[in-house]
């Protein structure tokens, strides 16, 4: 049976598991991915506004982004903004279209972004274990005050693991994924 303290603990390790896959999309592979750019902020009329809301984003070639703003004069913030960045590319404008060359990734460059991975991906096993000890924690509490008897409440504790372990080889599964992606050549 599915308790109201499960579906929350799952729901909150499904959020983590998504949070780390828009990260891992911004990681930097050899091939040029709308990804990369489109959660960056550029600041438009002093707003902090993201680049895909700025303008169209393409990729004509294999190593080429291309931004193209819906008001040309937010290229300069745009540029400033990939920069700022520090995502390992220069972009380069024409006053109307943002290019931005993918350059091939060194292999230290590809060692870096593995660990940049590995370090999202363990941040996102915190995060489940946390919202793991939050749930057992609940659990405790609702025994405690006679809302559970003590084997539902061993049966939740056992249901909340399960959905822990699953969250958790989720997250491997996406870490190595894009580990292995990153140092394909």
């Amino acid at each position: 049976m599915a308790h109201p303290a499960l579906d929350t603990a799952k729901e909150k390790m499904d959020g983590a598991l998504r949070s780390l896959n828009q990260q891992l999309d911004g990681i930097r592979t050899g091939k040029a991915s709308p990804a990369l750019v489109e959660n960056i902020t550029a600041l438009y009329y002093g707003a902090p506004t993201r680049i895909r809301e700025l303008g169209n984003i393409a990729t004509p070639e294999p190593r080429l982004i291309t931004i193209t703003p819906y008001d040309p004069s937010v290229v300069n913030e745009i540029c400033k903004a990939i920069l700022a960045a520090n995502i390992g590319v220069t972009p380069v404008s024409d006053g109307r279209k943002v290019r931005v060359p993918i350059p091939e990734l060194s292999e230290e460059r590809r060692k870096e972004m593995a660990k940049v991975a590995a370090k999202m991906a363990e941040d996102a096993r915190i995060a489940v274990r946390n919202v793991r000890r939050e749930a057992n924690d609940e659990a405790k509490k609702l025994q405690k005050d006679g809302k559970l008897t003590e084997d539902d409440r061993d049966r939740l504790l056992e249901d909340i693991q399960k959905a822990t372990d699953a969250a958790i080889g989720r997250i491997d599964a996406a870490a190595k994924a894009k580990e292995a992606e990153v140092m394909a050549v």
